[in-house]
């Protein structure tokens, strides 16, 4: 009888143990009963770029001038690299077949024409076959699907998830698919063209209007100088369909996007939706909900014809999807496709670009997102403060702002459409996106993305053709400097690198794989900045500082946006920290997490809390709780 006793004493102390520990939670969170996450890193590489080592760069230049990088540039050894660089997805960019200005004629693929083309190489976002990849990136184009399908193969054996990009709003202005299965029709195959609108064509038309090429400005002309059988101000359509950026003329503007079409999704032109709506509270069900109500429903065809695209691309192995201007197709249709892909597999990767913040919960919890593009808010005020406008105090509003959403904003400083933070139009110096970049990624439980060439101060300075530099370009072939340092002739070694790009290679390491690996960045945080401003003498707005924890791990993050100047002062942590971290009095050992070069002592007496920080310029800490 007394060891029944004991046993049930002790279930008693575990239970009240656990609701304890539950009712900890609540309260570090305002009583919110929160779910801790999984960080992830994601690199965006432009495939064709990564491998090529050509460094002459001629703007315009074909392939045999400036080169080219393949599928199988990206070798064991090079994704060991990137992997150990501290990175969980890899999104190869521009992989779908898209128009090129090269002859593939011999392979039975059609020539692509200059006056509807951006770029030498095309852009990867004027998709031609999404049952099929880009030639250019072959080493043998009739095997060209096979050698990507190795490309997956290879990248999960190197513990990566494949991403690769769907473009819902538009297509190629010539798109015909060579491969797609049997039964599969081409987008505006089976169309009603003598209508502007029908639920089921794919396009949008203007009847008995043909098609003309834009009236080119300021002494641009396609490919340059170089005059191509095709270039002739003439691309057959008729009638001419809507460009993919909603232009309604038949003779679209040079800066529209001229070179693709603009999807159907079943709203009408006046901008009604031809199609059911998601019930009242919707928003609420998981994507096995979304799944079921959608299979009794008649949807647009174009809906269907993307779904199997996504479909397909999942069953040859890719693990997620980066999806185009999401914002300019209705989030109905995302929640059939992504209630499909996830039914398929639920670990799928779903990140999708929207910059309209008030369409952010609709695309995440109706439209079943995983990750949204944090652009406008946290990518648009960092890059304003690292340029030496902006204040570190308008940081904290924004992730209160997105408190309730925090895990789905993706953040990120570079990607292919910004510019290169090396460039003078940015920042004109990779060191002052150190702390941005701890900032970045350590501020929320929300997956962390950079751009190839990012980790070693990639300029963008090239002129490629296509377009002006401070982006690298996506519509030419050409060879990325810095990139190509560390490429080192396909050693993926960095041989060739610069001390100052190795010792900022380095950075990234160390701070990328402590993200994946802290239990307190997949936990809790807490601005003390605003607290510091008020508190803290020496303390000012080009520092920033915050706190993160979990239970068995806690974390002061401090960064230094000031590429001149060293501040020292005594950080205050707030009373309501001390509490929830449990801290009597006494003084706690903190040591730097990046360099563990760095160590101070916070000091606690009762509901005073401080420790020393003497921070250099472009320098952060994330000092870490013994």
């Amino acid at each position: 009888m007394k060891s029944i006793k004991n046993i049930v004493l002790v279930i008693m102390i575990m239970g009240l143990s656990c609701e304890n520990s539950k009712k900890a939670d609540q309260e570090m969170q305002g009583n919110e009963d929160v779910t801790l996450k999984k960080k992830y890193v994601v690199y965006q590489v432009f495939t064709r770029l990564f491998g090529n080592t050509n460094t002459t760069n001629k703007p315009w230049g074909t392939i045999k001038e400036n080169g080219i990088g393949k599928f199988n540039d990206f070798t064991e050894k090079a994704l060991k690299e990137i992997k150990d660089l501290g990175v969980s997805h890899i999104w190869y960019t521009g992989v779908p077949h898209h128009a090129v200005i090269n002859d593939y004629s011999k392979f039975g693929i059609s020539n692509d024409d200059p006056d509807v083309v951006k770029g030498r190489a095309g852009s990867p976002y004027a998709v031609k076959d999404y049952y099929n990849v880009n030639p250019d990136l072959a080493e043998n184009v009739e095997n060209r699907l096979e050698e990507f399908q190795a490309l997956i193969e290879r990248t999960h054996q190197a513990s990566l998830k494949v991403i690769i990009d769907i473009v819902p709003n538009h297509v190629a202005r010539n798109y015909i698919s060579l491969s797609k299965p049997k039964g599969v029709k081409d987008f505006g195959e089976e169309d009603d063209n003598s209508v502007v609108y029908h639920v089921n064509n794919n396009f949008y038309y203007n009847p008995n209007e043909s098609f003309k090429v834009p009236i080119w400005k300021h002494g641009y002309s396609p490919l340059g100088d170089e005059k191509h059988p095709l270039e002739d101000g003439k691309f057959l359509e008729k009638p001419s369909k809507w460009t993919g950026n909603g232009s309604r003329k038949s003779q679209p503007d040079m800066n529209d996007w001229y070179e693709t079409v603009k999807v159907n999704y079943g709203i009408t032109p006046d901008g009604q939706k031809d199609f059911d709506e998601l019930p009242a509270g919707f928003e609420n069900e998981d994507y096995k909900k979304h799944f079921e109500f959608w299979q009794d429903k008649v949807v647009p065809n174009s809906w269907i014809k993307f779904r199997d695209i996504a479909l397909y691309w999942i069953e040859k192995g890719v693990d997620g999807f980066r999806y185009d201007m999401a914002e300019m197709v209705p989030v109905e249709f995302w929640s059939f496709m992504n209630s499909a892909i996830k039914m398929k597999n639920p670990d799928a990767f779903l990140l999708a670009e929207v910059y309209n913040p008030t369409l952010y919960r609709d695309y995440i919890k109706k439209g079943k997102m995983d990750y949204l593009y944090d652009k406008v808010q946290l990518y648009d005020t960092i890059k304003s403060i690292m340029q030496g406008k902006g204040k570190t105090k308008h940081i904290p509003p924004i992730l209160d702002d997105l408190k309730d959403i925090e895990h789905h904003m993706l953040h990120f400083l570079e990607n292919h459409d910004e510019q290169r933070i090396a460039s003078p139009d940015f920042a004109g110096n990779a060191r002052k996106g150190k702390p941005a970049m701890v900032v970045s990624a350590t501020s929320t439980t929300a997956p962390t993305m950079i751009y190839f060439g990012q980790e070693v101060g990639e300029d963008g300075s090239e002129h490629a053709g296509f377009g002006s530099p401070t982006r690298t370009s996506i519509f030419d072939y050409i060879g990325v400097p810095a990139h190509q340092r560390w490429l080192n002739n396909k050693q993926f070694d960095g041989g060739q690198l610069t001390s100052d790009e190795n010792e900022l290679r380095d950075f990234y390491k160390r701070l990328l794989n402590f993200t994946l690996n802290s239990s307190a960045l997949t936990g809790y945080y807490q601005d003390i900045h605003i607290h510091n401003i008020q508190n803290t003498e020496w303390y000012n707005n080009k520092v920033l500082s915050f706190v993160r924890w979990s239970h068995n791990e806690k974390l002061i993050i401090i960064s230094n946006f000031n590429a001149k100047n060293t501040y020292g002062f005594e950080l205050s942590i707030p009373q309501n920290i001390i509490e929830k971290w449990d801290l009597k009095n006494g003084d706690y050992t903190v040591v730097d997490q990046l360099y563990k070069s760095y160590t101070s002592k916070l000091k606690v007496s009762g509901n005073k809390a401080e420790v020393r920080v003497d921070i250099k310029p472009l320098e952060s800490f994330i000092l870490k709780l013994n």
